[in-house]
């Protein structure tokens, strides 16, 4: 049952009342250290891989979904002090808030909120950060701005500023544009890291749905240097007989004994 006015309004006084105490003490209480293990395990914090140095609480996704929207009126300072943390949950609840701030906020609320986001990128430092924040935030401000922006963010040295990039252009597929899709997909290609390699041939395949002529064309034209892993990704939704053609890369053979 959708609540009364009333009970809205004293939602929104008991959610101002609260703060960033509050909220690290939920979080402390969610905590369960055999998840925080796996975690650990599975977001590859160990010594010279990705997500090294990272610490984990262990608490699952939903429940910090919910929490961030508890504390959706933290100000920006506040959320400042959690994207600082080096506690992998304490960045996503803040960028949980975020979004839902920019959801609900006014153009120049928007503005400071985009700005703000662009300013702590480095804080953005995995791959489910990135995912879970890029398009509602970045892609989500740029629908109807120019986008040079994505274009510096793709030839960062940052691996995670990279990801936002591609990541941020599916608010533009949401609306039916594909072309900054595929335009910061080629960008791409030539990049090192599997994670950028995943999130572009994810990408493409999201553009292909809309785009299937331009996503074949796309893979034809850039077969010699598409990443196995961005071409296993792209054709997913392609026949078997599409999938076996382009794995095999026939049409590039023929094209090259003319």
């Amino acid at each position: 049952m959708p609540l009364t006015t009333r009970e809205r309004n004293l939602q929104t006084r008991k959610e101002q009342r609260l703060d960033l105490a509050d909220l690290l003490n939920e979080l402390a209480v969610a905590a369960d250290p055999e998840r925080a293990k796996s975690s650990a395990w599975f977001f590859k914090t160990g010594k010279g891989q990705y997500g090294e140095g990272d610490q984990f609480l262990g608490i699952n996704v939903p429940t910090q979904r919910k929490v961030a929207l508890r504390y959706r009126a933290l100000p920006l300072a506040a959320i400042q002090k959690l994207l600082v943390s080096k506690v992998h949950e304490h960045r996503f609840v803040a960028l949980e808030i975020l979004v839902a701030q920019f959801a609900a906020a006014t153009p120049r609320e928007q503005t400071a909120i985009y700005r703000f986001y662009l300013a702590n990128t480095t804080r953005v430092n995995h791959w489910d950060l990135v995912d879970t924040s890029a398009a509602k935030i970045v892609g989500a401000y740029l629908l109807n701005r120019p986008r040079a922006i994505l274009r510096k963010l793709a030839k960062s040295a940052n691996l995670w500023e990279r990801r936002i990039a591609i990541v941020a252009t599916f608010a533009f597929l949401r609306a039916g544009d594909t072309g900054d899709t595929f335009a910061v997909a080629e960008m791409l290609l030539a990049d090192k890291h599997d994670l950028i390699h995943k999130a572009v041939g994810w990408a493409l395949r999201e553009a292909g749905k809309q785009a299937p002529k331009q996503l074949v064309a796309f893979l034809e034209t850039h077969y010699p240097s598409l990443p196995r892993t961005t071409l296993r990704y792209a054709i997913e939704r392609f026949t078997p007989a599409e999938r076996k053609r382009f794995l095999a890369g026939n049409f590039y053979l023929r094209a090259e004994k003319k």
